[in-house]
């Protein structure tokens, strides 16, 4: 009798999660467009919960760089988010100012702009029911327009960024005709804060902790914390935790000092749900575009 007279509505976090944020920051926030002082270009693919039917997989491209004397960063992004039947595919440009607070110090203002294209094929589920009105129509190439904001402040071996990837909280629907059921979409706001530092240790060895703290309406506050060891400057090993969901290790190897590929696994301990997958896998390929006047690059790129 509740259930029959009380509507109900679930909230969740809606945007992807990423174990390699600090190395995928530009789609965290838009204001970290061009800080690398290099064209870069980053590709990550995430498998999320594998063997687990209509598991999360996530891919990324993005690619930005500075002009203008450095205090202008451009950057351009892809994405690609597909969730059981569900596909989320987004465009999204960026620009950023970047001003000199001292010697050492930046501040950059991010603003970025684009698409997402939504898809759900709801006819292909398996219902309890055979004849479901709220599930006998697909959404097709719904398009939603949106953009974002972002703070960075950035060192040489420390940075701190707040943002909001996505302000406007876009709706659609799918209305069946005869009886006028209605399927209700919604996305959420959220709010991101991220930081990072690297701490010399000894001429080889250097500690670099990162966290990303993720803010949504409806939802739990979920934190993501990494502590890394890099070796020789080359070779990262660290550990991560995601709060209320997961634990697990990435490795990272800058192969040359243009081109750097890294590698996570974690596995979920919250909600009972790693007795139904094998874990989660991430894989990421970054290469700096470094131009002959190598003078341009001021200070190693930690970040």
């Amino acid at each position: 009798m509740i259930l029959t007279f009380v509507g109900l509505t679930v909230h969740a976090q809606q945007l992807p999660m990423f174990t390699h944020y600090m190395n995928n920051t530009l789609v965290v926030n838009p204001a970290y467009a061009g800080s690398r002082e290099a064209l870069t270009v980053t590709a990550l693919h995430r498998s999320q919960w594998v063997n687990f039917p209509g598991s999360p997989k996530t891919q990324t491209l993005t690619l930005h760089s500075p002009i203008k004397y450095k205090h202008i960063g451009l950057g351009l992004a892809v994405f690609n988010d597909k969730i059981g039947p569900t596909n989320n595919s987004s465009v999204f440009g960026y620009y950023s100012f970047i001003m000199q607070v001292s010697e050492k110090s930046k501040l950059a203002l991010g603003l970025s702009g684009g698409i997402n294209i939504f898809q759900a094929n709801l006819s292909t589920l398996n219902l309890d029911e055979k004849v479901d009105p709220a599930f006998m129509y697909n959404i097709n190439n719904h398009v939603m327009p949106n953009f974002g904001f972002g703070v960075y402040y950035s060192r040489e071996r420390f940075y701190a960024g707040l943002s909001v990837p996505n302000l406007l909280e876009n709706s659609y629907a799918v209305t069946e005709q005869a009886n006028k059921n209605t399927l209700i979409g919604k996305e959420k706001r959220h709010y991101y804060f991220i930081a990072g530092s690297m701490l010399r240790l000894t001429d080889n060895l250097d500690f670099k902790p990162t966290g990303l703290i993720k803010m949504t309406l409806g939802a739990p506050i979920e934190a993501d914390l990494t502590a890394s060891f890099v070796i020789m400057k080359k070779l990262l090993v660290g550990a991560m935790f995601r709060t209320g969901d997961a634990f697990g290790g990435l490795v990272g190897l800058d192969i040359s000092e243009q081109l750097h590929i890294g590698y996570s696994f974690d596995y979920s301990y919250g909600l009972k749900t790693f007795k139904y997958h094998q874990g989660s896998h991430e894989i990421l390929l970054r290469y700096d575009f470094i131009f002959t006047n190598r003078r341009q690059i001021h200070s190693p790129r930690y970040f």
